[in-house]
């Protein structure tokens, strides 16, 4: 996974968490597309759009920087990095939200055509790991 954050030459706090195509990626749900998403603290997001004042977006409430590949944001649909942040993945440098909680942005999403299938492959992946973990008992 080539993620280069350090781009950025901003030192985070705490950890990004990866969301969106980057994570469904990761759980070789489907390839990513070209942007890489991630969730942010809300210090570690105000001292990020202090340095990136002109890279700002408000997305019905939910604030990012979006600069170079990047979108970060303060939250998804107003949940922020605790609330989705909960079973993630630790990774050199990043968090990945954990399949669980991917699911569960999708599912909020679901409206929008590509949001409704990445939730049925989710679903998929869901429901295979289930059956598997239960035959291996």
């Amino acid at each position: 996974m080539n993620i280069d954050l350090p781009r950025l030459s901003f030192t985070f706090t705490t950890p990004p968490l990866l969301i969106g195509g980057m994570a469904m990626e990761f759980y070789s749900l489907r390839p990513s597309g070209a942007d890489i998403d991630f969730v942010i603290t809300a210090p570690d997001y105000d001292r990020l759009a202090r340095q990136y004042p002109d890279h700002l977006k408000d997305l019905y409430g939910d604030l990012g920087v979006c600069v170079f590949e990047f979108e970060i944001w303060k939250s998804i649909c107003l949940f922020d990095y605790d609330f989705l942040a909960v079973g993630a993945l630790e990774q050199d440098g990043f968090r990945i939200i954990s399949l669980e909680k991917l699911l569960f942005l999708k599912a909020l999403g679901m409206k929008v055509d590509k949001y409704h299938h990445d939730l049925e492959l989710l679903v998929g992946r869901v429901l295979q790991n289930q059956y598997e973990d239960h035959h291996q008992r």
